[in-house]
């Protein structure tokens, strides 16, 4: 494994070096209608402001916990290249009450309560934009974000070899997430400039893998589809076409 490639987040660096304006994440909400297209430069640009939150304004440390309580999205992915670069550990749909921040989306607002340490809500709306009036006890992400720095220092060194995501009751360092998302994309032929759709859940290792990781390792990039139950096979079928997607996983 390649010293500058052993965490997500130098994935995203990497990538940022190699070719910035490329697409990474073209995101689908088959309920709502919304599609967001974001580069490596766009996405980078979030995942940056994100972690300048957390490690700034939430007091986030390498070693924290964080619970995670959001579906496949475009800012899900945001989030957890941002844990990576601060060093905090994402457990997808972890306990909130024994996390030190949890990120919640509307639907799952009252669980996430039960964590004693900061809390942030996200509205998953289109265009990332904000709540109409912010859920009591959290931040905000669509206020608090926008103002955040564009460009990120960890406080901090991350270690690759400390835990870095559990999902579906395993844990994995930032160097495994990064070594079985290299075995997952070789499996299904992932390259530069591949177009994977995925329509998976991201509650398992198969879901966060093709709707985000394996691409990334790859050089390719993820077309992330929620709601997709709600697409016809004719409109799934012209989707793959447009987005000339080269593999999917649904």
């Amino acid at each position: 494994m390649n010293a500058i490639r052993r965490t997500p987040a130098d994935l995203l660096r990497s990538a940022l070096t190699t070719d910035p304006a490329r697409p990474l994440v073209t995101f689908y909400d088959d309920a709502t209608g919304e599609r967001v297209e974001l580069s490596v430069a766009t996405f980078a640009n979030w995942v940056y402001k994100t972690a300048n939150l957390l490690q700034g304004d939430l007091a986030a440390e390498p070693g924290d916990r964080l619970a995670l309580l959001l579906p496949a999205h475009w800012q899900s992915a945001v989030w957890l290249l941002a844990c990576s670069s601060v060093g905090v550990a994402v457990e997808i749909g972890g306990d909130p009450a024994e996390a030190d921040l949890v990120v919640s989306g509307p639907d799952t607002l009252e669980a996430a309560r039960a964590c004693r340490g900061e809390r942030v809500a996200l509205a998953l709306r289109p265009l990332g934009g904000r709540f109409p009036q912010a859920p009591a006890g959290f931040a905000d992400y669509a206020v608090e974000v926008p103002g955040q720095g564009d460009r990120f220092a960890p406080f901090a060194p991350v270690d690759p070899e400390a835990t870095a995501l559990t999902v579906g009751g395993t844990e994995l360092t930032a160097a495994q997430v990064v070594e079985r998302a290299a075995v997952d994309a070789g499996k299904r032929g992932l390259a530069a400039g591949s177009r994977l759709l995925s329509g998976l859940p991201y509650d398992t290792w198969d879901g966060l893998s093709a709707g985000l990781f394996a691409p990334l390792v790859a050089g390719a990039s993820v077309v992330l589809c929620r709601n997709l139950g709600q697409l016809s096979a004719e409109g799934l079928a012209k989707r793959v076409e447009s987005e000339r997607v080269t593999d999917s996983a649904v």
